[in-house]
């Protein structure tokens, strides 16, 4: 029997799932065909009549009538056999794809423990009845035209000669270009914060425009203390640069006997743990017990009580905020539920977070989330009370969240310049949707696109490393500034232990100053194990995790040692990454079971994951070493990647 290969939009047929073949002309369709092959595996699962490997999957797909088991079970005769002309790695990483986004899952058969079998999750039966995830890959998919530079922008650069003698061609024109509304794609190391920066002393310097009518809007403190800082420097101390947070609290406090009718104030972590502690006394349930009900074994492993309490509190007012933001009521039916665990933990959840609303009503406290709504409660009840601005201009556009968007929206403003990089969208899982950058092209019909490509961070091998790594997203390739040699390691460890040896052996033997070295996990725990061979050889060194920061004393020659999520925007000459494996690249279990649970339809996890391992590489300026303890490293190292790689097994020295 031929290969078939059954693609376009689904729809069912006496209860069977039919996908037709789309008209050939429309692109659009073709990609829309692609991104729905995914269902065809769901459908072999839920087709074939027994426990299947992945193996056997994967021929079954293919079309193989050769395997002894598709004979033998007469499945040559199944709808879904012989679905998809794809390469056995393709296939696999396609199946990869659907068990990190919880639609299927292996399970241990109960005869032999050995043999693993693939089934269709609770999410991966309801995705066949209603298909999300194509929509989410489609709309990722953009952005993939190339900056030009016009005759304008030549007469503007020159106007602008002197000033401009700096930055290249790509930078001047998102410094000088007057359209209304601009979007910079700037990638990894290519000097977005300079422009965002220089864009700004433009406006004012060479084109009068007042500091006080414009607003830039950072992400964290500490971007906004460093732009403050460059723009001081500059002579311009009346601009209004702000948090999306530190701008609605200005606001709240501002208007506060119009807002409120009692004192309100921003609700303190120490708060937090009070409240929390106060619902679970009221749920008549110990923290021991959440912990023991909330956690997996293997979720509890290398973290202290400290941090597992810190992270289940965290997760309670996250669900309690991306509630809140939604304007929804928390509800079961939000959440994917599969076991009886997952129906108790969900049952715990809403319980205090209603806990949680009451008690901030009833004493007067907001936390960031409660910022922004109020602040656009306020503007919708007293419109006259919006800040009008000449240029709003909006840093790391690509974690923007829906009521961020919002605020945006409701401001006045003249002229909106946002930057950021989809490449490097990494908290899609805390709510960010980089939808919002993708269609911004499709939002605002006189949208002027800017690519940044120039890289002034990384050697050209590794930007060239990064642009593969990323390629999927179909973004401009970056280029290195750069003229130096290569130096990219991939060594393969017989365990963990071994691995993570290597690595503080390295950095022992290193001529690097300490505090230009980074070592990148992507878990807490790995970092914990790391952290204790750095102890043991007396090497001073940084923690940076994803929920909690906590340092040994400071010193100038310590090293940072870190998760991804925690380091990004920071760079250093030398980079670790540790467990470059399938088992953390993706990694499919988290720290946050509760928001695991959410049903998103907006966050593709696999995707997140890959631009997670991008964000990893490409904190690198020089050296670049990749390490692994398992058979196999994770798919998103290609062959066409290990080609740029020197690959190494280690040996242990005598």
């Amino acid at each position: 029997m031929g290969q078939t290969r059954i693609i376009g939009k689904a729809y069912f047929e006496d209860g069977q799932l039919v996908l037709p073949e789309p008209p050939k002309k429309s692109t659009q369709s073709k990609k829309e065909a692609q991104s729905l092959d995914y269902l065809n595996i769901l459908r072999a699962i839920q087709d074939i009549p027994f426990h299947v490997g992945k193996n056997l999957l994967i021929d079954f797909l293919q079309g193989k009538e050769d395997n002894q088991s598709i004979k033998k079970n007469r499945l040559h005769k199944k709808m879904s056999f012989g679905s998809l002309a794809y390469e056995k790695d393709e296939l696999v990483a396609l199946i990869n794809n659907l068990i990190v986004n919880d639609l299927i899952e292996y399970e241990t058969l109960q005869h032999n423990k050995r043999w693993k079998v693939l089934k269709l999750t609770s999410q991966g039966r309801a995705e066949l009845e209603r298909p999300q995830l194509y929509k989410k890959k489609l709309a990722y998919q953009g952005l993939d035209e190339t900056t030009s530079l016009t005759e304008e922008d030549e007469i503007r650069h020159l106007e602008y000669k002197e000033y401009l003698k700096d930055f290249n061609d790509f930078q001047k024109k998102a410094i000088t270009l007057p359209a209304k509304h601009i979007l910079t794609i700037a990638g990894a190391g290519s000097g977005k914060t300079t422009v965002l920066t220089t864009r700004i002393d433009h406006l004012i310097r060479n084109h009068g425009v007042d500091q006080q009518k414009i607003l830039a809007i950072t992400f964290t403190r500490k971007a906004r203390k460093e732009m403050q800082k460059r723009l001081k420097k500059l002579g311009h101390s009346s601009v209004c640069v702000e948090t999306f947070n530190s701008f609605c609290e200005k606001t709240l406090q501002s208007f506060t006997h119009l807002i409120y009718d009692k004192p309100t104030q921003v609700l303190k972590y120490r708060e937090k743990i009070h409240i929390v502690h106060t619902a679970l006394s009221k749920l008549n349930i110990s923290m021991k017990e959440v912990i023991d009900q909330y956690y997996t074994t293997a979720q509890k492993k290398g973290k202290t009580e400290e941090e597992l309490i810190s992270i289940f509190i965290n997760d309670c007012f996250h669900i309690r905020d991306y509630f809140k933001a939604k304007n929804q009521k928390i509800s079961p039916k939000a959440f994917f539920c599969q076991t009886a665990k997952h129906s108790s933990t969900i049952k715990l959840i809403i319980g205090v977070v209603n806990y949680i609303n009451a008690y901030m009503i009833r004493n007067g406290l907001r936390d960031y989330t409660d910022q922004l709504i109020d602040t656009l409660s306020f503007y919708e009840k007293s419109p006259t009370h919006i800040p009008h601005f000449e240029h709003i201009l909006v840093d790391e556009y690509q974690d923007v969240n829906d009521t961020q968007i919002q605020l945006i929206n409701t401001l006045q403003y003249d002229n909106l310049f946002v930057v950021g990089d989809p490449r490097q969208s990494i908290y899609g899982w805390r709510g960010s949707d980089l939808r919002y950058i993708i269609r911004f092209p499709e939002l605002y019909s006189d949208a002027q696109l800017i690519h940044l490509t120039t890289n002034y961070r990384s050697s050209p091998a590794i930007v060239e490393l990064i642009n593969k790594a990323i390629s999927p997203m179909r973004l401009p390739d970056l280029v290195s500034f750069k003229q130096s040699e290569k130096n990219i390691t991939l060594t393969h460890h017989q365990n963990e232990s071994e691995e993570y040896s290597h690595v503080v052996d390295s950095i022992k033997k290193s001529l690097n100053p300490r505090h230009d070295i980074f070592i990148l996990a992507r878990t807490n725990k790995q970092l914990s194990e790391i952290a204790k061979l750095l102890e043991k050889n007396k090497i001073d060194h940084i923690i940076r995790k994803e929920e909690l920061k906590t340092t040994t004393p400071s010193r100038k020659n310590a090293l940072t040692l870190a998760t991804i999520h925690a380091i990004k925007g920071l760079e250093a000459q030398t980079v670790f990454v540790v467990g470059c494996t399938q088992k953390y690249f993706p990694c499919k279990g988290s720290e946050h079971p509760i928001i695991d649970l959410l049903k998103r339809e907006e966050y593709d996890k696999e995707e997140e994951e890959r631009r997670l391992f991008y964000v990893a590489l490409s904190r690198a300026k020089q050296d670049l070493h990749l390490s692994y303890s398992a058979r196999s490293t994770t798919y998103f190292i290609t062959e066409s990647m290990k080609r740029l790689i020197r690959l190494k097994r280690y040996k242990k020295e005598k």
